[in-house]
């Protein structure tokens, strides 16, 4: 009679380490997100395994984990996120018993007890033989010795997947993931040159690395984007400040492109320690044309007391001849020669991401000696004949539209302005002036009459100027608005 074979216990899957990080790319966007390409060389063995690839970053996405190899295929994986502290440990051993060691502050000598973690919440529950105990953080002579690490506590964030392998042997295997808690911002330096009319323009890259874990010797790529991450907000129209992007560019980048996106390949490996932020330069441009100017802006149609200051501006472009490429969104510190050749500090303003071929204007700060003052002189209700207007009528019903034009009468008033610019400096200047609140869709607004022309491609909202005033002058823009208010 044959004998019947007992099957034997399972044999325990392998586990397999991949060690520490390997060729490391990392690629940053705009906000706080990173796509983080790990290869490594490993050994695996025929059949399931589990590889652990310790050093990911704490602030992974888990979701998005991508692993390729040649051979295998992913049967699960997990994140072990919790990491070993002396506070993960304690909460790991609830019901379970520790030791804790007393030392007589007089004698040095030591007690030995074993109690039970009764609780942690806010302290430390004992049952120490019987009766309850809180361990306090006091500073008092007190260790705890733990009998073993717990099992899901790791020294290091570790990624585990297990993998099914057609083969042994070794072979690179690609990790990829997107993280959070790591980026990037582009601060500029620009020094002005009056006498040259010129701008020396130094950009920076500045990193910042909260994800818990380091990358060293790591493949950089910064991408420009406000379609992934935290998009930054401008800081543009405080105040009376201009958009600081005066005109969109047309011309290609020499940035690299990535789908609509500006990608910019940082020329050497770097390391990113943990909890660090560290600069790297990326732009130099010299001699870059540059003119100092001023801006002014009123919202509404108003009388204001008080001559108001024009806002100080430096112009220049990001095009050919100028910078020569894009740049991507951050603060900009201006400096300007004094008359000692010295470089001083004049202000600070923030871009956002701009094409190559735009022209910036840089507001600083307001000017003690170039100023505006709106008034309004007049507002008249125009005779019947100019504000009838025809309105026109669609009624849908059971499918079909009937129309009807009937001619309304409408409240329309010419609003009659006057801007007086003044200027105490010993040369001439340019104001660029803005009327806002204008709202010429909704409302209708025309301009019968300007004593200077405004300027080409008007926004609907608003109308603007370029007005000379003279060394130690003034100049005068009258304005005419046919609106409904």
């Amino acid at each position: 009679m044959a004998g019947l074979a007992m099957a034997g216990p399972a044999a325990a899957q392998q586990v397999v380490s991949t060690g520490g990080q390997g060729d490391v790319a990392v690629t940053i966007y705009s906000g706080e997100l990173a796509l983080v390409t790990d290869t490594r060389q490993t050994n695996l063995p025929a059949g399931e395994a589990k590889l652990e690839f310790p050093d990911v970053s704490s602030r992974i996405r888990p979701e998005t984990v991508s692993l390729v190899g040649t051979g295998l295929e992913i049967v699960e994986q997990n994140f072990d996120f919790d990491l070993l502290s002396p506070t993960a440990i304690m909460q790991k051993a609830v019901g379970q018993e520790i030791t804790l060691i007393r030392t007589n502050p007089a004698t040095g000598a030591e007690l030995r007890e074993r109690a039970k973690v009764l609780a942690v919440n806010g302290g430390v529950v004992l049952d120490v033989g019987g009766r309850i105990e809180i361990l306090r953080d006091d500073n008092l002579p007190v260790r705890v010795i733990f009998d073993g690490i717990p099992t899901n506590l790791r020294a290091r964030p570790t990624l585990s997947v297990t993998v099914d392998s057609k083969s042994a042997g070794a072979r690179p295997l690609t990790l990829r993931y997107l993280s959070e808690g790591l980026s990037w911002r582009a601060d500029y330096v620009a020094l002005y040159d009056e006498a040259a009319k010129a701008m020396d323009l130094q950009g920076w890259v500045t990193l910042k690395n909260n994800s818990g874990t380091g990358f060293a010797n790591a493949k950089l790529l910064l991408v420009a984007s406000e379609q992934i991450g935290v998009r930054r907000g401008s800081r543009s129209g405080n105040d009376g400040e201009p958009a600081a992007l005066t005109s969109a560019g047309t011309e290609s980048a020499k940035a690299e492109a990535l789908a609509d996106m500006y990608a910019y390949p940082m020329a050497d490996r770097t390391t990113i320690a943990s909890a660090q932020q560290k600069q790297i330069a990326f732009l130099d441009a010299m001699a870059v044309p540059a003119t100092r100017g001023y801006a002014a802006s009123v919202d509404r149609f108003t009388t204001i007391d008080e001559a108001q200051s024009a806002l100080a501006t430096y112009r220049f472009s990001t095009g050919k001849g100028g910078v020569g490429d894009a740049m991507p969104a951050g603060s900009v510190r201006l400096y300007v020669k004094d008359a000692r050749g010295a470089a001083q500090f004049v202000g600070e303003s923030y871009i956002g991401h701009t094409t190559a071929g735009s022209t910036l204007s840089l507001a600083t700060g307001k000017a003690f000696d170039v100023k505006y003052q709106p008034i309004l002189e007049k507002r008249e209700k125009l005779t019947e004949e100019d504000w009838t207007r025809s309105s026109t009528t669609r009624v849908r019903k059971n499918g079909v539209v009937t129309v009807t034009e009937t001619d309304v009468k409408r409240n329309y008033w010419r609003t009659h302005m006057r801007y007086i610019f003044t200027n105490a400096r010993s040369q001439p200047v340019t104001v660029e002036f803005t009327q806002n609140g204008l709202n010429s869709y909704a409302n209708d607004t025309r301009v019968p009459f300007e004593s200077i022309a405004a300027e080409k491609d008007q926004m609907l909202e608003s109308r603007k100027w370029l007005v000379t005033v003279p060394a130690n002058g003034r100049t005068e823009l009258t304005v005419q608005y046919d609106s409904l208010n």
